[in-house]
């Protein structure tokens, strides 16, 4: 390996730290369910579904390595199932906040006051799950910023840059929204704050669907 093709791997990946994070610091679904779980339960809870977004960001990034952008266009009927059935997901997640908010209590995807931390990774999988876009960004970024044929270490600090990004960010939000002012707040105004969580989960939902 040159010295001149080992700079430019490692400008690759820095540019790819670079991309990505800011593509995770952007408000979506992921940063609606990291913040609800983390301002309405604890920090713990709101860490497990950090964990589960990085876990989901990975296999949206495996499965591109592997081709899955590259299926999408072959069978776009594929896509568009996983795009129909992860924007019924978040749709039913945002009616569930606004049905509680509406009626003061929990909402059916609540079982307890603090979620168990299975139910929370699988809800928040779930979430980072629901949006197949997420496959094509990554063919995309991997195509634009990765060297040709790129050997496999380059591959590996890719997806290890992906799952920093994604728990570092969102495990960030976790912290600082499960300080006890925060939850105070969220105390105060549960109501108010369910309602525009729920209302903005629903839009995306519904934007997911007539999405192409």
């Amino acid at each position: 390996m040159t010295d001149f093709s080992l700079s430019r791997e490692v400008s690759a990946l820095a540019a790819l730290f670079a991309v990505h994070l800011l593509v995770v610091a952007s408000p979506g679904p992921a940063f609606l369910a990291v913040s609800r779980t983390a301002i309405s339960t604890s920090r713990s809870a709101g860490l497990v579904a950090a964990a589960a977004m990085a876990t989901g960001a990975l296999i949206w990034a495996v499965a591109t390595l592997f081709g899955l952008h590259v299926l999408f266009s072959q069978a776009p009927w594929l896509y568009d199932a996983l795009r129909l059935g992860g924007a019924a997901y978040l749709i039913y997640l945002g009616l569930g906040m606004l049905r509680s908010a509406w009626r003061g209590g929990k909402s059916s995807t609540e079982a307890a006051a603090v979620p168990r931390a299975q139910r929370t990774f699988l809800r928040s999988l779930g979430v980072q799950l629901s949006n197949p876009k997420a496959a094509v960004f990554f063919g995309s970024i991997f195509v634009t910023l990765l060297p040709a044929a790129a050997p496999l270490w380059v591959k590996g600090a890719a997806l290890a840059i992906l799952g920093i990004n994604e728990f570092g960010f969102y495990g960030l939000v976790a912290v600082v929204l499960s300080a006890p002012r925060a939850q105070r707040i969220y105390g105060n105004a549960k109501r108010g704050l369910d309602l525009l969580f729920g209302g903005f989960l629903t839009a995306l939902g519904v934007k997911l669907a007539l999405s192409r």
